[in-house]
């Protein structure tokens, strides 16, 4: 697998295991990096609780939301082992009663560095349109239940 489509796979699964409120595998994914949301936090167990403690999952356990990532924009310097890559985000959500609907679209920009396989080192999460997201993420006083445009979003972003 060339580097670029290691580096697309680490990005989409990002997106899967959001999707699927696999919020342990999503710190295990970042182990290695720092995501920024509205806060910032490193480490697997740092982003496992951070996700845990912003992101509504339902009895399933899941926060069901599908997030489709487009417009990849990856470069890759092969010779020192380090890439960066921007691509766009749309989470989508539904609910009994609350219908199928876009909640955010945003952007992710991310740095990898590879040892022996390619990892994250940072990813950033931006929402440039917000919608409804209080169905997403938990409200209380360190966590917002929407976003304003072009402000980073917080660590339950990563859905988008």
């Amino acid at each position: 697998m060339s580097s670029r489509e290691a580096i697309k796979t680490l990005i989409l699964r990002y997106a899967e295991l959001v999707d699927a409120g696999d919020f342990e595998a999503l710190g295990a994914l970042l182990a290695n990096a720092t995501f920024t949301g509205t806060t910032s936090v490193t480490g697997a167990a740092a982003i496992t609780q951070n996700f845990t403690n912003t992101v509504i999952r339902y009895p399933d356990g899941t926060p069901r939301t599908r997030h489709i990532v487009t417009n990849f924009f990856i470069e890759v310097d092969e010779p020192s082992g380090t890439a960066t890559s921007r691509s766009t985000f749309t989470a989508y959500q539904a609910l009994p009663d609350f219908p199928l609907q876009p909640i955010a679209v945003g952007h992710y920009d991310d740095t990898f560095t590879r040892t022996t396989t390619w990892h994250f080192t940072t990813r950033q999460v931006t929402i440039d349109l917000p919608g409804t997201l209080t169905h997403h993420i938990k409200s209380g006083p360190t966590h917002q239940s929407s976003a304003s445009s072009s402000t980073p979003a917080n660590g339950s972003q990563a859905s988008r």
